[in-house]
């Protein structure tokens, strides 16, 4: 006789990408396109100075228009990582490298 499943044993999509061992690099990977995504909303002020290219090892790689901003926001830079940090509510990066 066959088994009957109930709609109760089924798990949606986001449950097991959310939650399976197996999907951890592609969480890990969609969290790092995330914050290189959000920077602008993040950051609306620097639309035009500043633009997030890349999240690797929880460090933020940013190409920034000139010399005189790459140094400004070098001096911003705790703030920059804490601001990003508080808008995902966890540490999603450590660090800032400018390009």
């Amino acid at each position: 006789m066959a088994r009957q499943r109930t709609s109760s044993s089924f798990r949606t999509i986001t449950e097991v990408l959310g939650k399976e061992k197996e999907f951890e690099k592609l969480r890990e990977s969609l969290k790092n396109y995330n914050v290189v995504d959000e920077f602008e909303k993040i950051f609306p002020e620097l639309k035009q100075i500043a633009t997030a290219v890349k999240l690797e090892k929880q460090v933020l790689f940013l190409r920034v228009e000139n010399s005189v901003w790459k140094s400004e926001l070098n001096f911003q830079k705790t703030l920059l990582i804490e601001k990003i940090n508080k808008h995902f509510n966890e540490v999603v990066i450590k660090s800032l490298k400018f390009l």
